[in-house]
C-alpha cells in the first residue's frame, strides 16, 4: 500500500476543528461508505490475511468505515468516525530498515502447508480499534496493546483525532511503536516514510502528556544498538526509518511539494532539493488550513513545477519524474473533520472522495447517523454508473487522456459542488442548532449525496464528450 497523510491541529485550522485526512491508495479496489451499527461481541476476530485470533471487548460502539466491496482479501476499514466523535485513519504505509527488522523481525508461520504472516496489519486495524474507543488517546493505547501482544507484519502509521487532539503513531518492527501528539498549531506531511523527526522517551515512559512508545523501547534501542543514546530527547526518522534511492523518488518529493504549499519559509531551506532527507514531519503552516487545501494536496501533481506530468510547455525532461499525490489507483480518501465548537450530537463531518482525488470532489457526510446514501454506500463490485466509485473511475480514466482539454471543467465541477455542499451543511447546522433530530441528519446526508450523483453524471457526460473529440480516428466528410 502507498498513501499520503495530512494532519491539523485544532488551532491551524480556519475553524478549529481537528482534521485527519489520508489518500488510501489500495490499487484499484472497490469501495463504499458504510455505517456500522453498535453491537455485543460473542466471538473472535479472525484476520483473512494473517488468521490471527484476536479476542474483542463486550461492547463496540457505532462507526463509519470504507471498506472493500470484495471481502476476499478482508474489511481493509481504512477510515472513519465512532459515535464518540474519535476519528482514525488506518494506514500510511511507512518505511524502516534492516537494523530494526533485525532485532524486531516481522515473521510468518505455516498453517495446513501454507505460510502467513504473524500479527494484524492494514486489513484489521480499524476494525480492531475504532469500535472500542472514547479518544484518540485511548486509540493510541489500545493500538499499542495489540502490536506489543499480537505484533504486525507490515511498517505502518495510524491518525487517530477527537475534538481536542490528533495523535499519530508509527510501528516500529512487528511489537513495538511510537506515538506523537501533534501540536495544536501544527500540521503533519506523511508520503510512506518513518516520518516523526522529534520524540521525548521521558516522557512517553512516565507522563505521557505528548509522548507514548511500547515500555520497553529504551533498552531495544540500547540492547540492539540501534543508536547510542546520549539522552532521552531521539530522532526516531534516524533510528527507525530509511533514506534509499526509492525514498528520494517515490516518498519525499511528495512532502517537498506539501511543504511548499504550507510553510514558504522552511520552503527556502529545500527549495532545490525534492529528495532531501531534511523535509520536516510537522511545521506550523503560514496561513490557517481549510478543507479545501487538503483537497488540492491530496489531488496534486507537482502543478507549477518541472515535475507536474501534465506539463505543457516544450521542457518535459522533468515531467513525471516522482510520484505525484494525486494517483489513478487511489481507492478512496476521508478528511475528518471533529468541530468542536458543535454539539456532539453533530459534531463530525467525514469528507469523502473515491478514485483519483485530482480529478473527484469531497462530499459531506454527518457521521452521527444509522445508515449511508445508496450513491456512496451501494457500490456494486462490477461497473455500475449509478455508483461514485465506478462514476470516478470512468472519470479519470477519460480525463487523463485529455487533461488539458477537459481539467477547466474538472476544477468547474469541484468548486461548484464543494461550494454547494458547504451551503447545505450550513443550512442543515442552523437547523439542527435549533433542534437536533437525527432523521435531519439522514436528510442532510441524502440531499448531499443527491447533489453529488447529478453533477458528477453531468461532468461525466461532458468528459465523454469531450474525449470523443479526441479520438485518432475523428474524421468528417467536411475534413481537408
Amino acid at each position: 500500500m502507498s498513501c499520503t497523510t495530512i494532519l491539523v491541529g485544532k488551532n491551524a485550522s480556519v475553524d478549529g476543528s481537528t482534521m485527519i485526512s489520508r489518500n488510501d491508495d489500495g490499487g484499484f479496489d472497490c469501495k463504499k461508505y458504510v455505517i456500522r451499527e453498535a453491537k455485543e461481541n460473542n466471538k473472535k476476530y479472525v484476520s483473512k490475511i494473517s488468521k490471527i485470533e484476536v479476542e474483542l471487548p463486550k461492547k463496540a460502539f457505532r462507526y463509519s468505515a470504507l471498506p472493500n466491496v470484495n471481502l476476499e482479501r478482508g474489511l481493509w476499514e481504512a477510515q472513519g468516525v465512532n459515535e464518540f466523535n474519535v476519528g482514525m485513519t488506518a494506514t500510511e504505509t511507512i518505511t524502516s530498515n534492516p537494523r530494526v527488522l533485525g532485532a524486531d523481525p516481522m515473521e510468518s508461520r505455516m498453517i495446513k502447508g501454507k505460510k502467513y504472516p504473524v500479527g494484524i496489519g492494514e486489513e484489521d486495524i480499524a476494525t480492531l480499534v475504532l469500535p472500542y474507543i472514547k479518544s484518540a488517546k485511548e486509540g493510541v493505547k489500545r493500538l499499542g496493546e495489540l502490536l506489543e501482544k499480537y505484533g504486525t507484519y507490515e511498517a505502518n502509521g495510524i491518525a487517530f483525532s477527537d475534538k481536542d487532539e490528533v495523535w499519530y503513531l508509527e510501528t516500529i518492527g512487528a511489537h513495538h511503536f511510537i506515538a506523537i501528539r501533534v501540536p495544536d498549531d501544527k500540521v503533519v506531511i506523511l508520503p510512506n516514510q518513518l516520518g516523526i523527526d522529534y520524540f521525548d522517551l521521558d516522557d512517553a515512559l512516565n507522563n505521557q502528556k505528548n509522548y507514548i512508545c511500547s515500555k520497553d523501547l529504551k533498552d531495544f534501542i540500547i540492547n540492539n544498538k540501534l543508536y547510542k543514546l546520549d539522552s532521552n530527547i531521539i530522532n526516531p526518522r534516524i533510528i527507525f526509518g530509511s533514506k534509499s534511492d526509492q525514498d528520494h523518488l517515490y516518498n519525499t518529493p511528495r512532502a517537498w511539494f506539501m511543504l511548499k504549499y504550507f510553510n514558504k519559509e522552511e520552503f527556502k531551506k529545500v527549495e532545490n532539493d525534492p529528495e532531501s532527507d531534511n523535509i520536516p514531519f510537522m511545521i506550523k503552516p503560514d496561513s490557517l488550513v481549510t478543507v479545501e487545501d487538503i483537497k488540492y494536496l491530496l489531488g496534486s501533481h507537482y502543478q507549477g513545477t518541472k515535475y507536474d506530468p501534465y506539463i505543457q510547455h516544450d521542457d518535459k525532461t522533468y515531467a513525471g519524474k516522482y510520484r505525484s499525490i494525486g494517483i489513478n489507483r487511489t481507492d478512496d480518501c476521508a478528511l475528518i473533520q471533529i468541530r468542536g465548537y458543535m454539539d456532539k450530537k453533530y459534531q463530525s463531518i467525514e469528507w469523502i472522495s473515491m478514485g483519483s482525488n485530482t480529478f473527484n470532489t469531497f462530499v459531506p457526510q454527518y457521521t452521527n447517523v444509522n445508515k449511508t446514501p445508496n450513491y456512496l454506500g451501494n457500490t456494486s463490485p462490477s461497473l455500475n454508473l449509478n455508483n461514485y466509485y465506478w462514476a470516478i473511475r470512468m472519470i479519470q480514466a477519460l480525463a487523463d487522456k485529455s487533461y488539458a482539454k477537459v481539467i477547466q471543467n474538472i476544477e468547474r465541477y469541484q468548486l461548484d459542488t464543494m461550494s454547494e455542499f458547504h451551503k447545505i451543511i450550513n443550512k442543515y447546522d442552523g437547523l439542527l442548532n435549533k433542534e437536533f433530530n437525527e432523521e435531519l441528519l439522514v436528510k442532510a446526508n441524502n440531499e448531499l449525496a443527491k447533489r453529488l450523483e447529478e453533477e458528477t453524471t453531468k461532468l461525466l457526460e461532458k468528459i465523454l464528450y469531450l474525449s470523443n473529440l479526441d479520438m485518432k480516428n475523428s474524421y468528417s466528410r467536411a475534413d481537408k
